[in-house]
């Protein structure tokens, strides 16, 4: 009975919020829908007030770096979780890379709160009227949001690795 209430819950949110809600997809058996970043309070509210959904668990809060899209640099995706009903989605909100900014849901889900700081001091996403967005792991000084593609990934100045010791080969050296 619960599994009918993933197909319908796309045209539900596209009906009760109109072009708020852009599209869904399927992706490994999980419903995914995009919708307007300046929307996802009221639509977090609904998910978690209506008797059928019932959406008490917001699962993860993280983004995803997209330096090659236009105005969809960054994605802020949000796991959320029905017990009573036993369904899982994913709630996606794209971000430009100027100004990357969204409403904060601490105040729907208090779990959101070291969730949303994790996501600003790696990718540097701010989320207002967030009680404490500040670093939570990295260094307070630090000028820079380490998760963006935009960094090396290794540093090629050290002298002191040895990439044989992770089952990488050396060329040219």
């Amino acid at each position: 009975m619960t599994s009918n209430l993933i197909p319908d819950l796309f045209h539900i949110l596209k009906s009760h919020f109109g072009d708020a809600v852009i599209q869904s997809h399927l992706s490994t058996d999980l419903l995914n829908i995009e919708i307007q970043p300046e929307s996802v309070k009221e639509i977090l509210l609904f998910l978690k007030k209506h008797p059928d959904y019932d959406v008490n668990f917001l699962t993860l809060l993280g983004a995803v770096h997209y330096p090659e899209q236009e105005n969809r640099n960054f994605a802020i995706v949000y796991h959320l979780h029905s017990w009573s009903k036993n369904i899982r989605f994913r709630i996606k909100a794209f971000l430009p890379e100027t100004n990357p900014t969204i409403d904060s849901v601490v105040t729907i889900y208090p779990c959101a709160n070291w969730m949303e700081r994790e996501t600003y001091d790696f990718y540097g996403i701010h989320f207002n009227d967030h009680p404490n967005l500040k670093r939570i792991l990295n260094e307070d000084d630090m000028d820079y949001f380490p998760m963006r593609k935009e960094y090396a990934l290794e540093d090629q100045s050290r002298e002191d690795k040895d990439d044989r010791y992770f089952g990488r080969t050396q060329h040219n050296r």
